[in-house]
C-alpha cells in the first residue's frame, strides 16, 4: 500500500516588518489593543520583488535544499493562493518555470481561502496513493497586502504575507493518514473577496469568529475518530494563524494545552493558505516537531471552507 509522506519543508517572509506600532502611526489602534484581540505583534509586507511567485519559490528553494533533492526530483507541483499573480498562467506553472522542474502537472488551489493549504494536502495525498506521482510540492504562497484596505483597522492589522512549501513524497509507512474537508457555501458573506479592480478583502469578524470556534473541535474530534485515535495521541496540534483567541478556544473545547500548539502568528499575521506550512517549518526547524510524532493540521477559510490532515511526521 502506498502512503504520502513529509520529506522536507521550506518558508520564506518578505524582508519589510511592519509592527503594531508603525499602524498605530496611520489609524486608530495600539499595540496593546491589537495583541489583546488577535496575538498579532507584527507582520511582514512583500516588495515589488516579492510576488506570490517568487516568495513560493524561495520557499520551495529551501525545501529542496533540506532535502537535498534538486528540481527534476519533482513530479508535480500544487500552489495554494487567494493572491495568485496572474489569473493564468497559474502560479504552479509559473513556480515550475522559475525553478527549471521539468513538464509535469502544476495547478493552483485558490477558492479554498486560508483553508487552501489543508485542501492541498488533501488532493495531493490521492496522487501519491493512487500512483500517479511519486514526490510532489506542495506551496502555500500569499501577498495579502495587495488586497487588504489599510485604513479598515478590523482587516488591515491581521494580514500579513509570506510563504510556506511542503515536499511529499510516496512512502511503504503511513504519513498522511487522513484528511476531512468541508464547506458551506451558505456562509459565503462572512469573508470574501469581490474579482473587481481595486477589491480588498471582506470580513465579519465576530461571526467568523463564532463559526470558527464552534466547527474547528468538531472536525478535529471527527477526524481522529475515524481513524481510531484521541486527541491524547496528537503530539502537535498545527492551526491556522488567523487570531489566537479561535486557536485558544479550540484548544481548550478539545482539551489540549497550548504547550502542545504549534503557534507563529505573533511573528507574521494572517498569512493564509501560507500559514500552516509556515508554521509547520517553524515547528520542524525548532526542534520541537520530531519523526515520527502526530500532527493536526486545521483551516478555516473563505467559503467558508474548513479542512484537517492528520499527519504522521
Amino acid at each position: 500500500m502506498i502512503f504520502s509522506k513529509i520529506v522536507s519543508t521550506g518558508a520564506y517572509l518578505p524582508q519589510k516588518i511592519v509592527t503594531n506600532d508603525d499602524l498605530a502611526k496611520t489609524i486608530e489602534t495600539s499595540d496593546e489593543w491589537i495583541v489583546g484581540r488577535t496575538g498579532i505583534r507584527k507582520r511582514h509586507l512583500s516588495d515589488e520583488s516579492e510576488t506570490t511567485v517568487e516568495m513560493g519559490c524561495r520557499a520551495a528553494k529551501q525545501a529542496l535544499e533540506t532535502a537535498e533533492l534538486s528540481a527534476k526530483d519533482i513530479d508535480m507541483i500544487v500552489v495554494a493562493t487567494t493572491t495568485p499573480d496572474k489569473n493564468f498562467p497559474s502560479t504552479a506553472c509559473l513556480i515550475q518555470e522559475k525553478l527549471g522542474i521539468p513538464p509535469c502537472p502544476a495547478f493552483d488551489m485558490q477558492g479554498a481561502a486560508c483553508s487552501g493549504f489543508v485542501y492541498g494536502v488533501s488532493v495531493i495525498d490521492q496522487f501519491i496513493r493512487n500512483g500517479m506521482v511519486k514526490r510532489v510540492l506542495l506551496i502555500g504562497s500569499e501577498t495579502l497586502s495587495r488586497v487588504v484596505d489599510w485604513t479598515d483597522r478590523k482587516t488591515c492589522i491581521l494580514f500579513g504575507d509570506g510563504a510556506g512549501a511542503v515536499i511529499f513524497e510516496a512512502s511503504a509507512i503511513p504519513g498522511i493518514i487522513g484528511t476531512r474537508l468541508s464547506a458551506d457555501g451558505r456562509q459565503k458573506d462572512i469573508l470574501f473577496l469581490d474579482n473587481t479592480p481595486d477589491a480588498c478583502m471582506q470580513m465579519q469578524g465576530n461571526s467568523l469568529f463564532k463559526f470558527a470556534v464552534n466547527i474547528l473541535d468538531k472536525v478535529a474530534i471527527q477526524t481522529l475518530e475515524e481513524h481510531n485515535l484521541s486527541i491524547g495521541d496528537i503530539d502537535w496540534l498545527i492551526p491556522h494563524q488567523a487570531n489566537v483567541r479561535i486557536i485558544q478556544a479550540t484548544a481548550e473545547k478539545l482539551g489540549l494545552s497550548m504547550e502542545r500548539v504549534i503557534l507563529t502568528l505573533a511573528d507574521h499575521g494572517n498569512t493564509s493558505a501560507a500559514s500552516i506550512p509556515i508554521a509547520l517549518d517553524r515547528g520542524i526547524r525548532d526542534h520541537k516537531i520530531q519523526r515520527g510524532q502526530l500532527l493536526l493540521l486545521e483551516a478555516i477559510g473563505g467559503g467558508l471552507t474548513w479542512g484537517t490532515a492528520l499527519i504522521r511526521y
